[in-house]
């Protein structure tokens, strides 16, 4: 059995006294390990009272120009050295973790836990402390979503990394207790951060307006002080734990208001827990703690006000928030005891290598001329309708060549060519005429001469020249004009088009040209999710936009027609936890941490620009269907072509949305149906494979022994 020290921060109370968050974690989580006997617990407490994991107090005296934490960490060392750890965790100080790291032997291994956002933690503060952090821990834990997607800000690396892992730092929940008083409960520091004061002055105006309720505070804040004052308001001071949850099994409301950026904040769990309908703030990594109740996006008194008054006033909202808020509860603490143990496992254990097949016995030549933006350093790839259309190719067996428009023409750049677009028409003839493809397949490649691709076909006559176009085509959408003179431009010499959008919902002339729709592709490497298996996600809606794929992050002044809807949709559902990206200033998310994020949530709305067209859709619908979410979708899309409505779900307008969302957020069983049908017919229908084959039968003229369901 492998010997384990955990440091705690410098003067943290490991007490029942006056415990912190930090020493409940770290007591709860060692008394439930299976590693509890060959662990050590290392603080600096005054009080004479521990809590009951093997604990050793680290007593020093230093010059008043020495640094505490590291004198501190000295004297950890001296210690440690006679128990001889193989792991030492290291709880929210980055600068002891960076000490550490450089004086002990590289044979141990080191964690780290961050309680608090990095970003204001000496030692992890800017991104180079962070980088190095990555590289010398072992492992890195985090107590919410929040504090990791803060430790990874600016980094330019993927959120998913295999070292780094999410640990709720909670309780178990005990027998649902139906009797619950009229209680509204506030436990925690008595300070504005807190939301302390918008706390009282609500609460104090519904104790008012209701005689038979009362409230209850636990906590204290020796630097803050406040003068609220009421009968039926009760400070009750600091609290033993076991009392505090206690108080939670009686209380039928808890409120956790902060300010600030609470990076987790222990009221949601513990409420949830305990069966109360619980009301936080969207700060910081809250919004994770709660199971089902009510999150405020803008917090005042008024907004706080209202959310209590409702669930005072109405008993069977109250109840029915009460009940599912402790039936989903499910980041209980047997939960992070066996993540812990199975973080602390894996540190001793080999890395399993995958291997992979090729695959052979090609056809055709395709050579397939997109914007596959390699520039990017991998972050489009996932959403790339260009490299599932190859792999699709490829798993039927023909040869395809990508070549990407948008990063060669980088390359021709100079004096005589500016932009580089002579170079690249010329790369493009040489490369066709060294490969010699049986098809050219163009997809947004408008830097592309209309003289090019003639010179191509009087070079080989029997040339096809195929394109595909994924953007809206809708004369009330976005961007009607430069899209719709993209996909004519060089229709001339065009043998096929394929487009998202049905084409006899088209306005322009197609010009004799022959016009197929083309759905969304999903590829089962790309759309490996089975969100649907997941129980209890975090989120109950998830949705992402972007002002342009290649920016991949906001334009400043730029507003999207859809914002209007969002934000209407959001404040018609205050109790559903929304995850949206790309609106007021959330910045898109992509790559791997778009498969991390989704994962977190029961469903998804596809919304797309401008007004429904026939078949029209983003290509974020592969990425919501195909991963295994509910999917909401506008009815005038007519996606009920395709799909059942026990598949995907349809809905009429903003109120219809609403209360299908409401429905579906409250019924799992449903919902997970729904989503596994849904990703069944994708996967089965619109796979990357199938999609290409089609578009090689329509180009050639193949006939096909099964019709496509699009294209009956």
């Amino acid at each position: 059995m492998k010997n384990i020290s955990i440091l705690l921060p410098y003067k943290e109370n490991f007490s029942p006294r006056y415990a912190g968050a930090v020493s409940l974690l770290v007591n709860d989580t060692v008394l439930c390990s299976k590693y509890k006997n060959n662990t050590i617990v290392y603080g600096s407490t005054d009080f004479k009272e521990k809590f009951y994991a093997n604990y050793k107090n680290i007593n020093f005296s230093k010059f008043f120009f020495e640094s505490s934490n590291i004198k501190y960490a000295q004297n950890f060392l001296k210690l440690e050295k006679k128990f001889k750890s193989d792991i030492i965790e290291i709880h929210n100080r980055p600068a002891v973790f960076n000490y550490l790291s450089k004086k002990v032997s590289k044979n141990k291994k080191l964690i780290l836990y961050f309680h608090n956002d990095p970003l204001s933690l000496r030692g992890s503060a800017t991104v180079n402390q962070r980088l190095k952090i990555l590289d010398a821990a072992s492992a890195i834990i985090f107590v919410s979503e929040w504090t990791k997607k803060r430790f990874f800000k600016n980094l330019d690396l993927s959120e998913n990394v295999a070292k780094v892992f999410v640990v709720y730092p909670s309780v178990n929940k005990k027998k649902y207790y139906e009797k619950k008083e009229k209680t509204i409960l506030f436990v925690g520091k008595l300070n504005k951060s807190k939301g302390y004061d918008l706390f009282c002055s609500s609460v104090i105006k519904i104790l008012e307006k209701y005689p038979a309720w009362r409230a209850l505070v636990i906590g204290d804040e020796p630097r803050e002080k406040f003068n609220y004052t009421h009968p039926r308001l009760i400070n009750l001071g600091f609290l033993d734990h076991n009392k505090v949850l206690k108080h939670y099994e009686n209380a039928s409301i808890a409120v956790g208001c902060s300010k600030w950026q609470e990076p987790l904040g222990r009221i949601g769990l513990e409420a949830s827990s305990r069966g109360c309908a619980t009301i936080v703030s969207n700060r910081g990594g809250l919004p994770e703690t709660i199971s089902h109740g009510v999150i405020l996006n803008n917090l005042n008194e008024e907004t706080l006000y209202a959310a209590l008054d409702k669930l005072v006033s109405d008993s069977s909202y109250r109840k029915k928030i009460c009940k599912l808020s402790y039936q989903n509860f499910s980041k209980n603490l047997n939960k992070a005891v066996s993540q812990i143990d199975f973080i602390r496992d894996k540190m001793f254990k080999k890395n399993i290598i995958n291997n992979f097949t090729h695959l052979r016995n090609k056809k055709l030549r395709i050579m397939h001329i997109t914007n596959f933006a390699d520039r990017h350093n991998g972050r489009l790839y996932f959403v790339s309708i260009g490299q599932k259309l190859s792999r699709g190719f490829v798993k039927s067996g023909h040869s395809v060549l990508n070549f990407s428009d948008r990063d060669m023409i980088r390359i021709g750049r100079g004096v005589f060519d500016i932009m580089g677009r002579n170079s690249l028409n010329k790369k493009i003839i040489m490369t066709v005429k060294n490969y010699n493809p049986d098809l050219l397949l163009i997809g947004h490649a408008d830097l592309i001469y209309a003289s090019t691709l003639e010179e191509l076909k009087s070079y080989n006559k029997n040339l096809k020249i195929a394109q595909w176009f994924e953007d809206p085509l809708i004369i009330t959408g976005p961007d009607y004009l430069t899209n719709t003179n993209k996909v004519l431009d060089k229709l001339a010499f065009i043998d096929n088009t394929f487009v998202t959008t049905s084409p006899d919902d088209l306005d322009f002339d197609k010009q004799k040209s022959k016009f197929h729709y083309m759905p969304i592709p999903v590829d089962d490497s790309v759309e490996r999710l089975k969100v649907f298996e997941i129980n209890n996600p975090i989120y109950d809606l998830f949705f992402a936009m972007s002002h342009g794929v290649n920016r991949g992050v906001l334009k400043r002044g730029k507003k999207d027609g859809r914002e209007e809807f969002l934000e209407n949709l959001i404040s018609r559902n205050p109790t559903i936890k929304f995850d949206i990206y790309g609106l007021n200033g959330r910045q898109p998310i992509w790559a791997e941490s778009f498969f991390n994020i989704v994962s977190k949530s029961k469903m998804a709305l596809n919304l797309s620009r401008g007004i429904p067209k026939k078949y029209y859709s983003s290509n974020r619908i592969a990425s919501l269907v195909g991963n295994g979410l509910l999917t909401f979708i506008d009815e005038k899309t007519k996606f009920d072509h395709f799909f059942n409505k026990d598949e995907l779900v349809f809905y009429k307008n903003l109120d219809d949305l609403s209360e299908k969302i409401q429905k579906y957020s409250f019924d799992n069983n449903a919902r997970k149906k729904i989503a596994q049908k849904g990703w069944e017919k994708y996967h089965k229908h619109f796979n990357s494979k199938i999609v290409a084959d089609y578009m090689i039968n329509k180009v050639f003229n193949f006939n096909s022994k099964s019709k496509t369901l699009w294209d009956k």
